[in-house]
């Protein structure tokens, strides 16, 4: 049981430092709200913001670090840590001559890249400009990030999962210090607050990731471009043979990206920040669990697969599953449920209206509707990453992105920014299906009795979790009447009964039900103190 039990420690030290991020991410998202609303300015630098980040996963995230991962963990089992460095180094250094050619060609086309990414915006000539001028300001963080996402690769590949997972809480920290440091240097605008520093996070997150590659022993160097055009070593060759499918796989993810705030572009003033803000709830649960099991799964499956530890890639893989059920089907409860009181107490306050609250707690339903599908296709992915398979994800996305558009011309007529919330979440439920027909097609990997039966634990739990909150939540309002907008004191400490209430019914069910071992968590825990 060894492998799973590390599939799980690994998963909770990503999980653990990325809900620290989460939580100051509220706190961000918080004094976005108060200060900026959902107004002009806010509308413009979301799409600043997003901007960057829709390049991130081609770059960064997506094509190239699921292909590096696989690639750096085979050369570390099979040729040691001075090879799989010079490896690293070598993909650093290409890395960085790419995207750094690619910022430069969007600094220069920036109003292009704005009218194409949002095209309701020309309408709109201070709109469009603002959202010029900051997304010219944030857009040098997607070469910073990129490179911090090859060290990260790096760092979990040797089991280092902390480092990695902390510079989240470095970009939040930042942008929160800028609203109030940068501010002043604009003039009072704190839009460009704001998007100044997303790019001095990227310089910090830099620096801390160096520090830590230099102490794990892996330092990496820039080498210079005829370096890399003239002397490219057979694995590098491999690397981009393998990034192209994955690039076109993330490429189709980026489409959904644009595509959203697109059509969201076109419609009322609010619309784009709206969906920010049930996005940023919603990816709460989906960036701790999801991001944190893909993060932690990728390299444990890679070694045991290379190694031929096939039975224990299976059970690794099991209790993941497992895990990612335990953590989202209560999110998603919790986030249904109590969507309005959710958005009115964290966000209703300053410039953020009543409106703005039911606006946003419709989408957020929306959202958490898919939150399971989400971080289970997190989950799913890694058996064909880690099997050096780039092709399959992509076919899988290029149908998930048809469906995607198709729904959203259907929903966008009748439920507006709603729509594309539903089509999310829609589009999660059947890339699930689809990743599990191919992976029982080729027979990659088989669910076990265990895996059933906790998972049938889970989902009763989840039910029984719903009714009660719903019913508890709906004596808070006979109790004390418009508690959400009440006194502060009266709306936190009720929210967070309500949730704690949820939280207490939901354990004890799954407890109860067989859904968790309790006996192996006291015996895991035993060893510990041993």
């Amino acid at each position: 049981m060894a492998a799973p039990l590390s599939v799980i420690k690994s998963i909770l030290t990503v999980g653990g430092w990325t809900m620290v991020s989460r939580v100051l991410g509220f706190v961000r998202d918080l004094l976005i709200a108060n200060f900026l609303g959902a107004g002009m300015v806010a509308d413009a630098f979301f799409v600043a913001f997003k901007l960057p980040n829709l390049f991130r996963s081609l770059f960064a995230e997506g094509a190239f670090n699921v292909a590096f991962v696989p690639l750096f963990s085979e050369q570390l089992e099979s040729k040691g840590r001075e090879s799989a460095r010079r490896f690293a180094e070598e993909a650093f250094s290409a890395l960085f001559y790419i995207v750094l050619a690619f910022t430069a060609v969007a600094e220069a086309a920036m109003p292009l890249f704005i009218m194409i990414q949002a095209p309701g915006f020309v309408e709109e000539p201070a709109k469009f400009d603002a959202a010029v001028v900051m997304s010219r300001i944030t857009f040098p963080y997607l070469l910073l990030v990129s490179l911090n996402s090859l060290q990260s690769g790096v760092l979990n590949s040797m089991g280092r999962f902390a480092a990695a997972a902390l510079t989240p809480v470095l970009l939040n920290v930042t942008m929160i210090a800028a609203l109030f440091a940068f501010t002043p240097l604009f003039g009072g605008n704190y839009g460009y607050a704001l998007s100044a520093g997303v790019t001095a996070a990227g310089v910090f997150q830099l620096v801390w990731l160096v520090w830590h590659t230099r102490r794990a022993g892996v330092p990496l160097g820039l080498r210079g471009v005829s370096s890399v055009l003239k002397n490219r070593s057979d694995e590098l060759r491999l690397l981009m043979k393998r990034i192209l499918p994955g690039v076109f796989g993330s490429g189709i993810y980026q489409i959904n990206l644009f595509l959203d705030t697109l059509f969201v572009s076109f419609l009322t003033t609010g619309a784009v920040s709206w969906l920010y803000y049930a996005n940023r709830l919603y990816q709460l649960p989906v960036g701790i669990i999801g991001a944190a099991i893909g993060t932690a799964l990728l390299p444990i499956l890679t070694r045991q697969l290379k190694s031929g530890e096939t039975d224990q890639a299976r059970r690794s893989l099991n209790r993941a599953l497992e895990f990612a059920l335990l953590a989202s089907v209560p999110s998603m409860a919790g986030l249904i449920v109590l969507a309005e009181p959710v958005i009115a107490v964290l966000f209703e306050r300053g410039a953020f209206d009543a409106t703005a609250t039911a606006k946003t707690a419709v989408a957020l339903c929306a959202y958490a509707a898919g939150l399971p599908a989400y971080i289970l296709t997190k989950t799913l992915a890694p058996v064909f990453y880690a099997r050096g398979d780039t092709v399959t994800p992509v076919r899988i996305a290029a149908w998930a992105l048809g469906l995607y558009v198709g729904l959203c011309a259907a929903f966008l007529p009748a439920f507006g920014y709603v729509g594309i919330a539903l089509a999310t979440g829609i589009v999660a439920w059947i890339n699930v299906a689809q990743y599990v027909w191919r992976i029982r097609k080729r027979h990659l990997h088989q669910t076990d009795a265990l895996f059933w039966r906790r998972a049938r634990s889970i989902i009763l739990s989840g039910a029984v979790m719903t009714a009660v909150v719903y019913g508890l939540n709906g004596r808070a309002d006979v109790v004390f009447p418009g508690w959400t907008r009440g006194d502060a004191l009266i709306k936190f400490g009720t929210l967070t009964a309500l949730i704690a209430a949820g939280g207490v019914v939901f354990t004890v069910c799954v407890l109860v039900s067989g859904g968790v071992d309790l006996q192996m968590l006291k015996n895991r825990l035993k060893r510990k103190k041993v």
